[in-house]
């Protein structure tokens, strides 16, 4: 056996596991990354995984490797650069367990992400957000439940992750309610819940009546809801709020999509950033600075604060469309 399979082997149970705890999810992603290397190295060097070496991942591999993830995959350079993270995690681990391979291992470190274009972000607006919210048919169970967790997840901004994994006793429906989560970075917080929906929450546990650790949201089988059956009944009641509300149609309407919605409805109210940022669990205000790029309204004020003297303030209205013709003959 070569040097690479008791290094990989030790890399997920040694470091990930034991010494940084990673998250179920980090295991899972950084897996998937090895694995893909793994098939793509052993199709194009004709090496049986478990006799590759570390020399074989060689930095001409790697960027081959990512690129075959773009080109051939179809991955965006997001998920591109997450592949790599991974990559070079286990080579940073390697360095301390095999100096002798240290030059292949320092060119592959060297390989930069990739840049790409950041977008606005994409969120609902108020109307949107009541049409989806609208969309579930609450005369059956499911519905119901769907309706439970969006609400929940558009208040609250809870990721994916942690909708998936509350349980009943994580919901504290007293004098001030609130839900307990363990989210990203195992960092645990109380976000407060409204009373409208602590009131959808109370009428759905008292239907669910589950034990303290049932999951919250189950399937229809008592088990937790997966991320891809949360994304799949999102985009099922997207499409229904489309049809009363033309914009939803517009926007590819994601799980992370109502998170997003929860940070611009909290910036719209007037909450900072900072305290955005602790709703949210992020670890500095960076994150949510793109909520700030998003808010026409904020750069509206902006502009009407720069006005020449003499100038009404307000943006520019193109004149009448008939008129407009004329004037350009």
């Amino acid at each position: 056996m070569s040097a690479l399979a008791p290094t990989l082997q030790a890399f997920f149970t040694e470091r990930l596991i034991a010494q940084r705890q990673a998250s179920p999810h980090t295991i899972s992603a950084y897996r998937d990354t090895f694995r893909l290397l793994l098939v793509y190295t052993q199709q194009h060097t004709g090496i049986a995984a478990h006799k590759l070496d570390i020399e074989d991942l060689d930095a001409t591999l790697i960027g081959a490797f990512l690129d075959h993830l773009e080109h051939v995959r179809g991955n965006t350079a997001r998920t591109r650069n997450h592949r790599l993270a991974a990559i070079r995690s286990l080579f940073h681990y390697a360095a301390l367990r095999h100096p002798e391979h240290a030059a292949t291992i320092a060119r592959v470190l060297a390989i930069p992400p990739k840049r790409h274009d950041r977008g606005i972000v994409n969120y609902l607006t108020e109307p949107e957000a009541a049409a989806l919210l609208d969309a579930p048919d609450r005369s059956r169970w499911i519905g119901r439940r769907d309706h439970a967790l969006m609400t929940l997840a558009i208040q609250t901004g809870l990721r994916v992750s942690e909708l998936t994994a509350l349980r009943c006793r994580d919901v504290n429906l007293a004098a001030a309610p609130h839900v307990q989560t363990l989210g990203k970075g195992r960092k645990e917080r109380i976000t407060p819940l409204t009373k409208q929906t602590a009131d959808v929450l109370r009428t759905w546990m008292r239907e669910r009546a589950g034990n303290p650790d049932d999951p919250l949201f189950p399937t229809s089988r008592g088990r937790p809801l997966s991320r891809d059956a949360v994304a799949l009944r999102v985009a099922k009641h997207t499409a229904t709020a489309s049809l009363s509300c033309p914009t939803v149609a517009t926007k590819a309407v994601t799980p992370h999509v109502l998170r997003h919605t929860t940070g611009m409805n909290l910036l719209h109210a007037g909450v900072d950033t900072s305290v955005i940022a602790l709703w949210f669990g992020h670890e500095s205000t960076e994150a949510t600075q793109i909520y700030l790029h998003a808010d026409m309204a904020i750069k509206e004020r902006a502009l009407a604060r720069v006005t020449p003297i003499g100038v009404k303030p307000g943006r520019y209205r193109p004149a009448d469309a008939l008129l407009a013709f004329l004037e350009d003959l």
